[in-house]
C-alpha cells in the first residue's frame, strides 16, 4: 500500500505559475526538514532539474503515453518510498493531454490515477469575479478530478486579492495561497524551455530559494499538508528496476552529463545498474577522457547546440568517442546524443560518427511518437515497439541513415535515425521503465565485449 500524502499543482492553462508554485512548495516543506518527493507530469526534462534542486532528491517523470497508465502508480510509489510528502507539478492545462487521444497523458488523468487532490494554480492578473467561473468550470467538468483548493498566482494588490477571494467564498473552494507579482523569482527561458539546473548552478540555487521562501510567504503550508493527508493510500506495489543479471565483471557504461546533456530519467541509470553495469557519469565539456574500462556509452539530450565551439574544442573526448563507436561497441544516443555524433552542428565539428550535418532551425519539432525498431541493435531487437517523445529545434540531414534506428507511426509514417556497427543513434526520446527489456540488453551486449 502506498500511503505518501501527495498533491497534484495543476492550472487551468501554460504560463500559470506551476513550476514556481510547484517548486516553491518543494522547497518549503523540505526546509520544514520533511523528506518530500518531487514529480513531474509529463516528458519534461529541465523542470525535475529545478524540482531536485530544492528536494535533494531526484526529480522523476509521470508519463502515461510513454509508460503506460498501470506504471503512473508504481513508478510514483517508487520514487516516493519513505517520503512525508509528494508533489506532482502537471503539465499543460489540467485536462490537456496527447493530441487527439482525450484526456491521456493529462494531468487530471495522472490525479485520477493517484487519487491525489489537486491544487489549481490560477493566474489572476486579469481577471477579479471571473475567477470563480473558471475556478468552477474546471472542478465541475470531470467529478473524479478533486479540487482541493485554489493558489492564485500575479495578484496585483491588497485590494486585489479581497475582490478574489470574494468572488471564490463562492465557490465552495478555499484559497489556499495568494503570490504577489515578482519578477525577481523568474527563471529564464530559451527555445525549448527554461534553462536547465546544470547550466545556472548558483543563480538556480537563489531562484529555487526565491520560489520557497514567496511559497512559504504566501501559502497556507499547514492547510496543504492536510490536504495531502486527504489522500487515500493506493493499493499498487511500488515498480522496481530489480534484474537477476549474469554473474562476472560489471561493465562500465559511460553516461553523458554536464551542462551540454542534462536531459536523463532517473529510471535510466537504475535499469542498467540493475542489470550489472557500473555506470559512470562524464562531462563531454570538460572531459578528455571517456571513464576507465568504458564498455559502452549512452548519450541522452540536452542542449548541445548551446555548446558546439567548447564541444568541438574538445577533440580527444570526440576521438575517444569515435574510436568507441567504430570499435563496435554499444552506443546509445537520443537527440543531443544524435547531434554530438553527427560530422558537425552549426558548422562545428563533432565526433563524425554519423555521416550527417546537424544545424538549428526556426521550427520546433514537438509531440508524441509510436515507434519500431527497423533492424536489431544493442538497444532494440528488430520489430520493438515503444513510445517516445521528440522535443527539438534541430535539423539532421540527413535524418536518417542507410540502416534507420526507428519507423514511425504517428503522427505520419516515415523512418528516422541511424543504426550502424553497435551504434543506435535517433531524435527519440524514450522513458526505459516502460521497456526495462532495453536495459538488458544493453548490459548484456556491453558485456560481451
Amino acid at each position: 500500500m502506498v500511503s505518501t500524502p501527495r498533491l497534484v499543482i495543476a492550472a487551468p492553462a501554460s504560463n500559470s505559475g506551476k513550476t514556481t508554485v510547484a517548486t516553491g512548495l518543494m522547497a518549503a516543506f523540505a526546509a520544514r526538514g520533511l523528506a518530500v518527493s518531487p514529480h513531474k507530469v509529463g516528458p519534461d526534462y529541465i523542470d525535475p532539474g529545478y524540482h531536485s534542486l530544492a528536494t535533494g532528491r531526484p526529480g522523476r517523470n509521470l508519463d502515461a503515453y510513454m509508460c503506460g497508465t498501470d506504471l503512473i502508480a508504481p513508478l510514483f510509489a517508487h520514487g516516493s518510498a519513505g517520503c512525508d510528502l509528494a508533489v506532482v507539478e502537471g503539465v499543460m492545462g489540467l485536462y490537456d493531454g496527447a493530441s487527439g487521444q482525450g484526456e491521456l497523458a493529462s494531468t487530471a488523468q495522472v490525479a485520477k490515477l493517484l487519487r491525489a487532490p489537486v491544487v489549481l494554480v490560477v493566474d489572476a492578473s486579469s481577471q477579479s469575479r471571473s475567477v470563480a467561473a473558471l475556478v468552477h468550470g474546471f472542478a465541475s467538468w470531470d467529478p473524479q478530478v478533486r479540487i482541493g483548493g485554489v493558489i492564485l498566482n500575479k495578484v496585483a494588490s491588497d485590494r486585489h486579492e479581497a475582490l478574489l477571494r470574494d468572488a471564490l467564498d463562492e465557490s465552495g473552494l478555499p484559497v489556499l495561497g495568494v503570490l504577489r507579482r515578482a519578477p525577481q523569482v523568474a527563471t529564464p527561458s530559451r527555445h525549448l524551455g527554461l534553462v536547465p539546473v546544470a547550466e545556472r548552478q548558483g543563480d538556480a540555487v537563489d531562484a529555487v530559494r526565491a520560489m520557497g521562501e514567496r511559497v512559504r510567504a504566501g501559502c497556507d503550508l499547514d492547510a496543504l499538508m492536510a490536504l495531502a493527508r486527504t489522500a487515500p493510500a493506493l493499493a499498487d506495489e511500488a515498480w522496481e528496476p530489480a534484474y537477476a543479471p549474469a554473474e562476472g565483471p560489471r561493465p562500465v557504461v559511460a553516461v553523458a552529463g554536464g551542462a551540454a546533456f542534462t536531459f536523463a530519467y532517473a529510471e535510466h541509470a537504475e535499469l542498467l545498474t540493475a542489470a550489472g553495469a557500473e555506470v559512470v557519469v562524464f562531462d563531454p565539456l570538460r572531459d578528455e577522457k571517456l571513464p576507465v574500462g568504458t564498455a559502452g556509452l549512452v548519450i541522452g539530450g540536452g542542449f548541445p547546440e548551446m555548446y558546439a565551439p567548447e564541444l568541438a574544442a574538445n577533440e580527444p573526448l570526440r576521438r575517444a568517442v569515435t574510436e568507441l563507436a567504430l570499435s563496435g561497441a554499444p552506443v546509445a544516443a537520443e537527440c543531443a546524443g544524435l547531434l554530438y555524433l553527427a560530422r558537425e552542428l552549426d558548422g562545428k565539428p563533432m565526433c563524425g560518427v554519423l555521416d550527417a550535418t546537424a544545424r538549428m532551425s526556426e521550427r520546433l519539432t514537438l509531440g508524441y511518437r509510436q515507434a519500431v525498431a527497423v533492424s536489431d541493435s544493442p538497444l532494440a531487437a528488430a520489430g520493438t515497439r515503444m513510445r517516445g517523445h521528440e522535443f527539438h529545434r534541430t535539423v539532421l540531414e540527413p535524418g536518417a541513415g542507410p540502416v534507420p534506428a526507428w519507423g514511425m507511426h504517428q503522427p505520419e509514417r516515415r523512418v528516422e535515425g541511424y543504426v550502424q556497427r553497435g551504434v543506435h543513434a535517433s531524435y527519440l526520446h524514450t522513458h526505459w521503465a516502460a521497456s526495462p527489456e532495453v536495459a538488458r540488453r544493453f548490459v548484456e551486449h556491453c558485456r560481451a565485449r
